[in-house]
């Protein structure tokens, strides 16, 4: 899992580049997130199923469809 610092506060978790299932490296990802940052999850889809557990777990999350194959997941603490 490469989790990459961006601006000062934000995290970015490319799952495109992760072989096989992601789920266990975005909660790795979520459990690792300090109260007052925010982690962009890029996607090849809209992860829907995600949604529900983020938000079970205290996430909120805004998502934007920045290209063909390409969907950006902004995830911060509730």
């Amino acid at each position: 899992m490469s989790i990459e610092p961006t601006i000062e506060g934000t995290q970015e978790l490319d799952v495109r580049t992760i072989d096989g299932e992601p789920f266990t490296d975005i909660m790795t990802a979520l459990k690792e997130l300090d109260e007052d940052e925010t982690l962009v999850l890029i996607n090849s889809f809209e992860p829907e199923p995600l949604y529900t557990v983020l938000e079970r777990r205290g996430f909120v999350y805004e998502t934007t469809h920045t290209g063909d194959d390409e969907w950006r997941v902004s995830i911060t603490h509730d």
